[in-house]
């Protein structure tokens, strides 16, 4: 899903038929292609926009979402993943999630709209039907530093 750096792309598509990855920054989007054309995959799509128009890319079920919120390593920390295009994003996923489907999102949360999207996005998944949805969230408790915390998420119908 977040293109990032490549790796969580890579993976999946080593793993899977097909991959959709999304980011914001053309730098992102490039590093993730170059990774992947390293390693000689072809069963991919990139695409240089917000996640939150994921709908307009994508009209099919799909098996696993995987989004890591905050900002990209090693590059301009002032672009960063917000609450309110990360929660249409999440919505929507919620939407194309094939039953028995997994949503993985990892929380960076070490700097000011990270602790803000941390907040509003565990405040939208306590609040999903039990009935319908599983919501685990992991947190570490013996790390410094406001460590990435995850969310996982499966559908249950």
């Amino acid at each position: 899903m977040t293109a990032g750096n490549g790796n969580d792309t890579l993976f999946l598509a080593l793993n899977s038929k097909k991959v959709y990855a999304f980011d914001i920054q053309q730098v992102a989007i490039e590093k993730t292609e170059e990774l992947l054309k390293e390693n000689c995959l072809d069963n991919y799509e990139l695409i240089c926009d917000c996640h939150s128009k994921i709908d307009n890319y994508i009209n099919e079920s799909i098996d696993v979402f995987i989004f890591n919120f905050g900002y990209l390593p090693k590059a301009d920390k002032i672009i960063t993943t917000i609450a309110e295009t990360s929660l249409k994003a999440l919505e929507k996923t919620l939407e194309l999630l094939k039953i028995n489907g997994l949503i993985c999102m990892t929380l960076y949360h070490g700097h000011k709209n990270g602790e803000i999207e941390r907040r509003e996005i565990l405040s939208y998944v306590e609040k999903l039907d039990f009935s319908k949805y599983y919501v685990l969230y992991i947190m570490p408790i013996n790390q410094k530093n406001c460590p990435p915390e995850m969310v996982l998420i499966t559908k249950r119908k």
